[in-house]
Formats: structure tokens, sequence, C-alpha cells
């Protein structure tokens, strides 16, 4: 018997990275799965985000563990694709369960030098996108007394970087809605907690610019991964398996949880104990 029998999980961004494996993990102790995701680019990016292929691959993969599985194309800064998304889940599999507001998208620039359109796109697919995620599963979790929200922060939500202004306002915001939907929902039995990811190996680090900006000018992806071997505490780690957020995602929505709500777990191999660092010291 898998630890998620009978549940059905809303999973957001599923069409690649982390999403999909928090699909596959869930499926895998026996949740149907409602895989949301837009097949389409957001302008202000500098990579391509998750096709309708990615998200067919998704759902190749949780039939191929012998679980049920709904495709919803959409947008997370849509409430009604998302309100869509959940309608259909319930027609077709019953019920919502979980909700696993995974979606996010990342870009980099000094704050001063950003455009209005990066700033307000970041803000409404990382933050806003999230708030509707769980405005749209509520009503059904509240009519049922029983929920699992978890949601996406970040290890960015606690620490600065520079030219993250953008990305580290969205993911301070998902842990501050987190605590409020925690508070809110947690007299009809409902739970939110958020995971705060360190670096990990997915295509949302993929890109020349990140390389360039982070790094240095024509750095690439082997460049990064050595990089990060000074980005975490514990030996041997460079960017994390999707894999270890996942393992994270499915604790805090098992009744090994049962008593865990308001909780923003890192999951980021000791990256925040680590010491700071100061990169423009002033000159005296």
């Amino acid at each position: 018997m898998g630890r998620l029998d009978g549940r059905v999980a809303l999973i957001t961004g599923a069409g690649r990275g982390q999403g999909r494996s928090h699909a596959l993990t869930l499926a895998r102790e026996g949740a149907d799965i409602i895989a949301f995701d837009v097949p389409d680019t957001i302008a202000s990016l500098e990579y391509e985000t998750a096709s309708g292929a990615d998200l067919k691959e998704t759902v190749a993969g949780v039939e191929a563990l012998g679980r049920r599985i709904l495709a919803v194309e959409g947008d997370a800064r849509s409430q009604q694709d998302l309100d869509g998304a959940v309608a259909a889940g319930i027609a077709e599999l019953g019920q919502v369960d979980i909700l696993v507001a995974n979606h996010g998208v990342l870009s980099i620039d000094p704050f001063w030098e950003m455009s209005e359109q990066r700033w307000t796109e970041m803000l409404d697919v990382n933050l806003s996108g999230v708030w509707r995620a769980c405005k749209a599963v509520a009503p059904h979790m509240i009519s049922r007394q029983r929920g699992a929200i978890v949601m996406t922060a970040s290890i960015n939500a606690f620490e600065t970087q520079a030219g993250y202004a953008h990305y580290n306002a969205s993911k301070a915001g998902v842990f501050s809605l987190m605590k409020n939907v925690a508070i809110e929902l947690g007299g009809y039995g409902i739970r939110a907690n958020c995971v705060c990811p360190g670096a990990t190996n997915t295509r949302i680090v993929d890109w020349q610019g990140l390389y360039d900006r982070l790094l240095w000018p024509g750095a690439g992806a082997g460049d990064l991964m050595d990089a990060t071997k000074h980005w975490t505490a514990l030996r041997g780690r460079k960017l994390l398996d999707p894999q270890s957020i996942s393992n994270a995602v499915l604790w805090l929505v098992s009744d090994e949880a049962a008593d865990v709500t308001g909780v923003a777990l890192p999951v980021d191999a000791g990256h925040l104990i680590l010491p700071g660092y100061n990169g423009t010291p002033a000159e005296i």
C-alpha cells in the first residue's frame, strides 16, 4: 500500500522539472494526478517554459505507474484556468485532496534596470499564481474538511542575491501567504506548508543568460555545476536532484506530517547555514 492511496493531487508546473518529479513521486505512493502547466512562453523570459509535449511525457510517466492522470493546459495567471482545472479534476477523479503549487519562473536583472513587465510577470506567476491555486482548491477542501497544500517557495525567500529582487520578493511573498493560508484553513482540517528548495538541477537554471550573470560571461552548465559545490554544507552536493525536493513534498502531504502546518522546510543541503559573503565591499 502507498502512503497516498485513494487521494488526488493537483500539481501546477507539472510539465517538467520539479513538477514532473512531484507528480511521479506522489503517483508512486498511490495518488491520482491532475497535472497543470502552461504550453506557452512568457514574454519576459529568456528560456522556454514547458510545452504540451513535456506535459504529455508527465502523463505517460504517471500512467506507467498505473495511476490515473488528467492533464490540463492552463496559465497560473488565470483564475479561470485554475478553477477549471479543479472542476475538471473533481469531475474526472472525484476530489482534490492535495495541492502542490509548484509553478514558477526565474530571470535576473538589477532592480533599477528591469522592466515593469519583467517585475509584474514574475510576481503574477510566482506569487499571485500560487494565491490563485490556493483560492481554487479552498472551497472544495473546506467542504470536505480535509486537505494538504504545499507551496514551492525557495531559500531565496530568506536570503538576498543581486539581480533577484523580483524573484526574492515573490518567494518571500509565498512564504507569508502560506502562513495565512495555514491559519485561515486550519480550522477546517486543512494543512498548508512550504518547501524551500536550494539550487536544483532543472531547466529553470539551464540558460545562457543565467550562466553569464550568475557566474561570468561565456560560462556554461558545467561551470554552474562546479560552482554549486560551494553553495552547500554537505559533502559531495552540487545542484540538487529534483527527487530530493519531491521527497520533502511527499512527506508534507502525507499522514506522517498530519500535525505539521505553517512550516517552511528548506531542502538545500545546508546552504542557509553557510556564512555570508560580501561581493561588493565598500572601499575606505
